[in-house]
């Protein structure tokens, strides 16, 4: 027998032994009369002889984190959330019964205390029991404290364990609360509308990803989990909601990495009259707003560096190629070279000349990048991506990576499109939206043709009834979270990550 198997047994008996007592070791209900942290912020300060005179009565609840009994009495902590708030018992002043039910708990369990505050010889505040009640057992025994937790994939496994015992974690996810309280406060203050569009859809539209596929019986109709809910959102927009936002769980049937979940939760919105430069400017203000309201300030410590949301940098997705060029490659380009589809291929030939497999350079496969503009962008992303620390808008995209956005007027083969980097993360995506509804539907179409596609006609129809000039943008939530909390890994800023199932093999990948 395992020492947990020996622990669960002991306390199972335990158990027996508090229905004996005619205790109901799971109560139905139990009234508190004050959160712990409200007792903490109400009557923290004041000292022994101030909560002597009022003789402040509480009734709480929290699970039992120490105890330490000595003969006929004893202390305890609870905790509750993030507060703790020690606990005496004694005997003759809770009387026989659950003095009982005291010398039966465990740590873990939850408990009920009815007393009085007052402070100990050391100063500590506490409550002074007169009444005790047993509100759960905890049949299992909790980690010895950190230690017993250092496993990452059994947090992630067991995340109410995690959170039981690591206050770090708490700390993450009320920080993520903070985050999504203060997006939703800005986007209803500009008079936005929050909606909801579908998360099974009939075309999988919006991204260029693979998609989850699911089957609805009654109708015997193949449907995808939602990729992203921008053509649906655009659809508003030409039916009157002229600034509509949604934050949104998307599902992608892709990679697993320290940035990618298959299940994400996006910030999108889209907002009539704007360009995509009106939406870089306030993305600035936006993140800068939520980096305050829900991290403490716009300069925060990640990975170790300084990163500040008060303080942003723009360039070009050309500029930045050129900025960021490795110099073992060779001389970096000049902003015009970057213009020529004949320089573009060369600089990706002289850049793949320093790059090996899983050194800092790895290759770029051109055979995979058919386009010059694909093929910018593949080196973008390979000497650029990850070196954008501090906040960076890199703007300007090639139109063959960009299918719904709205072309430049002087570069027509380029499009009006942003993206934020921050940490070495791509945060967000946005763009001036292509309104033209013939110039969308051959866009589709040709999408359609390399990648097996279905066309999204009713989109198309939608947009023929006409979409005012509009700009939308996507913001990564569990990223921005990752930034904000200083999180190594986007499974440190999901409480339930997708994982595979424990003593499953891996299936081979097609």
């Amino acid at each position: 027998m395992s020492l947990d198997q020996e622990i669960y047994r002991q306390r199972r008996q335990k158990l027996e032994q508090l229905r004996e007592l005619g205790e109901a070791p799971y109560p139905h209900r139990f009234e508190r009369s004050h959160a712990l942290a409200a007792i903490v912020e109400q009557y923290g300060a004041k000292d022994a002889a101030a909560l002597e005179q009022e003789k402040v009565r509480v009734k709480i609840a929290g699970r039992v984190l120490t105890l330490r009994p000595h003969g006929k009495a004893g202390f305890a902590h609870l905790q509750q959330d993030d507060t703790r708030l020690q606990v005496y018992i004694r005997q003759d002043a809770v009387g026989e019964h659950d003095f009982a039910i005291w010398k039966l708990l465990d740590l873990g369990d939850w408990a009920g205390v009815e007393g009085w505050l007052f402070r100990t010889r050391t100063g500590e505040l506490t409550i002074h029991a007169e009444k005790l009640r047993l509100l759960a057992k905890a049949c299992l025994p909790l980690p010895e404290k950190w230690h017993g937790l250092q496993d990452v994939e059994r947090r992630y496994r067991q995340r109410y364990l995690d959170l039981i015992v690591n206050p770090e974690s708490r700390r993450v996810f009320r920080l993520r609360d903070g985050v999504v309280r203060s997006l939703r406060a800005a986007f209803h203050e500009r008079g936005y509308l929050e909606v909801e569009t579908p998360m099974m859809q009939p075309l999988a539209g919006g991204a260029a990803a693979r998609p989850f596929t699911t089957h609805h019986h009654a109708l015997d109709l193949t449907l995808y989990l939602r990729i992203a809910p921008e053509l649906y959102l655009k659809r508003l927009v030409v039916g009157g909601y002229e600034r509509v936002f949604e934050i949104n769980r998307n599902f992608r049937n892709e990679g697993i990495s320290t940035r990618h979940n298959p299940e994400f939760t996006m910030l999108e919105f889209y907002e009539a009259g704007s360009d995509y430069r009106a939406l870089m400017e306030w993305s600035e203000q936006l993140l800068a707003r939520v980096a305050r309201e829900a991290a403490g300030g716009e300069k925060l410590q990640f990975q170790g560096r300084e990163l500040n949301f008060g303080a942003w940098r723009r360039l070009s997705l050309r500029q930045a190629v050129c900025e960021y060029w490795p110099a073992a490659a060779g001389a970096a380009p000049r902003l015009e070279e970057l213009a020529d589809a004949a320089a573009v291929r060369r600089y990706l030939d002289a850049y793949n000349r320093i790059a090996a497999p899983g050194e800092r350079y790895s290759p770029i496969d051109a055979a995979q990048q058919p386009s010059p503009g694909e093929q910018i962008v593949a080196l973008f992303e390979a000497v650029a991506g990850d070196e954008l620390f501090e906040p960076t808008i890199i703007y300007d995209f090639p139109l063959a990576v960009s299918p719904l956005a709205k072309s430049k007027d002087d570069e027509p083969d380029w499009v009006e499109r942003f993206e934020i980097y921050a940490g070495g993360l791509e945060i967000a995506n946005g763009y001036s939206e292509l309104n033209d509804p013939e110039e969308q539907a051959r866009r589709f179409r040709l999408q359609a043709e390399g990648e097996a596609a279905r066309v999204d006609e009713d989109y198309i129809h939608a947009l023929a009834y006409g979409m005012p000039p509009t700009a939308g943008e996507g913001i990564g939530i569990d990223r921005l979270v990752m930034l904000l909390a200083g999180a190594v890994s986007i499974r440190d800023v999901i409480l339930f990550p997708l994982l595979r199932p424990e003593g499953v093999e891996r299936e081979d990948q097609e």
